[in-house]
């Protein structure tokens, strides 16, 4: 059923790390890694269906990018697709260099069809698994990869080292045109359809039709140590993620290395990373990797389970593969349990500089909303909101904006707490949900410590929603279920070692604090990475100021900026 994939996956995956190594090893005064993507439109089948689909360089998933921390990574994306595009490499915190960010009309506007952009960075102080994907429409549903980056020459792993590793992208899939269905439903004012399967590197398993060339499997051999490399690119779904009869050492999340402890699944919302170890220590066999979602609301999604396998070698096709048990698609336990035992390795070598002092409190309140829409099924639109405003995005770059001095495209007087503070978490309210709309910023002093206090609400359901920061790194000092107290609730922040992220999960009907130093200066994103929320405006944006020094401001536009 899968050997072939197998053999080719492990095969590829061993040539190419030793030729990858080699290359680091023999060239280590090289330091600039140059890729080519060609975004091209590609006939891909899954579930029966054939359909036309846009990839990188005619991959899904696409390619994985190989640096080393320190490096200078060089990427020239050409779009051949009939599609405007726009490529965010998300977790790299583009110091000064907002103009490779890649979010459409944030900091750039998009690639037209027929055009190039070449995406020019540093790799500053990271190491370990992020990724890059689309970052206009819901064009990621496709177009996304891994980027792996390795430590300096000489600097080994902070946990024992890996036999061999592998990369693990959990994904989703659309039958029909995925633009499409977000266009029917923004034209009905509605959610559009779910997706028809979840996916892992790109394959759903056999537990879905046609799956004999769409089965995803790892070749391992008994006794060796496997570090696992997993990403969550899905677009609407927080996931869990386990292995049968196997545990996961996580060692490390969203490029940041972890105190290490063992879990038998884990919990992973969409935009984050999650490094394992995984010994390959039990009874020769053939065993399932699993993906399903997490919600504990009554909310539509596609709950079906995606399988690939982890397969010891010279076991036969014949095998069956075990199921694991994933956590009950409602287990908020498990996925509390989960982000608590995540903290910040908070070594001599790898400290967690957690800002102790804060100069800027904010607090953001997150809603759904219904907009009038004289055109839409029910005469009413689903919006939604940061303290009731619903983000409309400009025509033009707001990084370019800012740099020239350009008025009328944005405001910064988005407010540091909400219009109207109400009991958050309490009886779903239906009453007077109209937003407000607009293109309003926060201005964030360079240098400042800011604490973001994250609260969800129950304006018209409560619902867990995975937040995204660009251009930064932040500390999650706390979190907690129901309205957050101010006079309270920081005597219980973790100060020592709190995970160190760029993409967070506030829990549904509850809160997450976040700090981080306003460092980067620039106009700095920052949304929901559930794609649908997103599109209904859950999103704004930080502008930081230039610092004082020469090499605390950002640098100027590339001369192949793309225009709107």
């Amino acid at each position: 059923m899968a050997s072939r994939d197998s053999t080719l996956s492990f095969g590829a995956l061993i040539f190419f790390s030793i030729s990858f190594l080699r290359c680091i090893s023999d060239q280590a005064e090289a330091a600039v890694r140059k890729y080519q993507f060609d975004v091209q439109v590609k006939n891909v089948s899954r579930l029966c269906h054939a359909k036309p689909i846009v990839t990188v360089n005619g991959r899904f998933p696409g390619p994985t990018i190989y640096v080393r921390e320190g490096d200078r990574v060089v990427v020239n994306v050409t779009n051949h697709a009939q599609y405007n595009m726009s490529i965010h490499w998300h977790g790299l915190k583009q110091y000064r260099n907002g103009w490779a960010d890649g979010p459409a009309y944030i900091t750039q506007c998009p690639i037209q069809t027929g055009n190039g952009y070449l995406y020019d960075f540093n790799v500053t102080g990271q190491r370990g698994t992020l990724w890059w994907h689309a970052h206009i429409f819901w064009l990621r549903a496709t177009v996304y990869g891994a980027i792996v980056i390795m430590p300096k020459q000489g600097t080994p792993f902070p946990f024992p080292h890996p036999n061999s590793e592998q990369i693990i992208l959990l994904g989703e899939w659309w039958n029909s045109d995925v633009e499409e269905v977000v266009k029917q439903g923004t034209n009905l004012g509605l959610p559009p359809n779910m997706s028809d399967a979840h996916t892992i590197n790109g394959k759903p398993g056999p537990l879905f039709p046609c799956f004999e060339k769409h089965t995803f499997a790892m070749e391992v051999e008994p006794g060796k140590t496997y570090l696992l490399r997993i990403i969550n690119a899905a677009l609407n779904d927080q996931l869990f993620f386990a292995i049968a009869n196997h545990n996961m050492t996580v060692v490390e999340i969203d490029a940041v290395y972890t105190k290490p402890f063992t879990t038998q699944a884990l919990f992973i919302g969409p935009g984050q990373t999650t490094n394992v170890l995984v010994s390959a220590n039990q009874a020769p066999g053939r065993y399932f990797m699993a993906t399903r979602p997490f919600l504990d609301v009554p909310i539509p999604i596609d709950n079906k389970t995606a399988t690939a396998i982890l397969q010891y070698k010279s076991i036969p096709n014949t095998v069956l593969p075990k199921l694991p048990r994933l956590p009950a698609p409602n287990d908020t336990k498990f996925a509390l349990g989960y982000d608590e035992n995540l903290k910040s390795l908070n070594s001599q070598q790898f400290p967690a500089k957690v800002p102790l002092k804060v100069d800027r409190t904010l607090f953001y309140t997150i809603g759904l909303g219904i907009n009038p829409c004289p055109t839409c099924v029910n005469g009413t639109r689903l919006t939604a909101s940061l303290n009731n405003i619903s983000f409309v995005m400009p025509q033009i770059g707001l990084l370019q904006a800012h740099y020239f001095n350009m008025t009328g495209v944005f405001g910064t007087d988005f407010p540091d707490r909400p219009p109207m503070p109400f009991n958050y978490t309490g009886a779903p309210l239906t009453a007077n949900l109209k937003t407000s709309q607009g293109t309003r910023l926060s201005r964030i002093a360079f240098n400042a410590t800011v604490e973001l206090v994250l609260q969800d609400t129950n304006l018209l359901t409560v619902e867990s929603h995975p937040f995204h920061l660009h251009g930064y790194n932040f500390f999650v000092v706390g979190t907690g279920i129901g309205n957050y107290d101010p006079a309270k609730d920081p005597a219980k922040y973790n100060l020592v070692d709190p995970p160190e992220r760029n993409t967070v999960g506030v829990p549904t009907g509850g809160w997450t604090a976040i700090r981080f130093r306003a460092d980067n200066p620039g106009v700095w994103f920052m949304h929901c990475h559930l794609e649908l929320h997103t599109s209904w405006g859950l999103k704004t944006a930080f502008v930081v100021e230039d610092g004082p020094g020469s090499d605390q401001t950002v640098v100027p536009p590339p001369k192949d900026l793309p225009s709107c």
